[in-house]
């Protein structure tokens, strides 16, 4: 496996936001040889959370999304399927359940004021999507001890009554470089980053990874919408396509987006361009707000943020949180990939197949950083 354990990643940009590429370029990839794809096939544990009905009728539930919301077709969305669920199988009554939106760029006294108000009305529990709520919730946590919180993407060290709900993303990050190396014409990939932050650089790194394991002389080019300081990267698909047309102007002909909303255009700018594009967080392809350009995405990888909200959910409908997984990987489903759109053959699902084995054995450690 020494070929395929290639664990650099795109270079460092000068200047914020400036795109950044190694590799060599111009012709198809030669590949490394693939890992096998495991007998059997399915190498991941089954969550044992469907098995039993938990009765949550008693509870109100509550769901602070992040900047986006619903219709995000990526993370929020993905929050609020978890949600939805959790309704319908636990019995919980919808006058009995809230959910609240953030603004981008908002205050922290906001994001306070939102869950404050949330306990207040005798919510319990309430999950917060996204590490931005993380300050807020050093402050309303303490303040409402008997409200028990689920924060998507982070922690508040502690803090007894905050569970963290947080993802190992570069494990899907590099199963869609593979896909983006494999489905390359010119052995030149790229990523858009939405913000230029630590939760979306663990994508950057997997990505990169993967499709280096899969063409260890790939082009991966990359470049972020805005800087850590402007959370708009997150919703702004005009500039999403205007990141994208860079990208596939230098020569990229796949590429890969982790930028929420921003990502519908993206994937608009990779349909006009003719080249293709992997989704992120949700089987994007699906995604009704995507219809126009579905037919561009060839995979996605899959961050489970629905498996996270609705385990959460029911956890402590059964007052069992500590059942949850310390991470949501690979191992636990709480990471995976879709196919959708049948571009995917038997052969490469098969590579793609002993590329997740391996990580799941710990044959090859995924870098969160690149």
């Amino acid at each position: 496996m020494s070929g395929l354990m290639v664990l650099s990643a795109c270079a460092k940009d000068s200047g914020g936001g400036a795109a950044g590429s190694t590799g060599a370029t111009g012709a198809a990839c030669e590949f490394a040889t693939p890992p096998a794809p495991p007998a059997g096939s399915n190498t991941s544990t089954t969550n044992p959370a469907d098995s039993e009905k938990v009765d949550g009728s008693a509870l109100k539930i509550g769901l602070a999304y992040d900047i986006g919301g619903r219709g995000d077709a990526s993370f929020n969305d993905l929050a609020a399927a978890g949600f939805d669920r959790a309704i319908t199988d636990m019995g919980v009554a919808r006058e009995n359940t809230r959910e609240v939106s953030a603004a981008p760029n908002e205050d922290e006294a906001a994001k306070q004021s939102r869950l404050r108000q949330l306990a207040r009305e005798g919510f319990n529990p309430i999950v917060a999507v996204g590490f931005a709520y993380t300050e807020a919730l050093k402050v309303v946590a303490p303040e409402f001890p008997d409200v028990r919180f689920g924060l998507v993407d982070s922690a508040v060290e502690g803090a007894t009554n905050v569970t963290p709900l947080v993802f190992a993303e570069q494990e899907g990050a590099f199963l869609a470089g593979v896909v983006a190396a494999y489905q390359s014409k010119k052995c030149h990939v790229g990523f858009v980053g939405g913000v230029d932050i630590p939760l979306i650089h663990k994508f950057e790194a997997g990505y990169a990874q993967g499709a280096r394991a899969a063409a260890p002389k790939i082009v991966v080019d990359r470049k972020y919408i805005t800087p850590a300081t402007d959370f708009s990267g997150f919703q702004d698909p005009a500039k999403g396509m205007e990141t994208a047309k860079g990208l596939i102007e230098k020569g990229a002909d796949v590429l890969y987006p982790a930028a929420g909303a921003s990502g519908i255009g993206v994937f608009s700018a990779v349909k006009q361009a003719g080249v293709l594009a992997v989704g992120c967080d949700a089987d994007q392809y699906n995604q009704p707000a995507l219809a126009d350009s579905r037919d561009v995405i060839v995979a996605s990888s899959l961050k489970r943020v629905d498996v996270a909200v609705y385990d959460y959910f029911r956890a402590a409908a059964s007052n069992d949180l500590a059942s949850l997984p310390k991470v949501f990987d690979l191992k636990v489903d709480g990471i995976g990939y879709a196919t959708s759109g049948g571009r995917i053959d038997a052969r490469l699902q098969g590579i793609l197949e002993g590329f997740k084995a391996q990580i799941i054995e710990g044959g090859i450690k995924v870098a969160d950083k690149p």
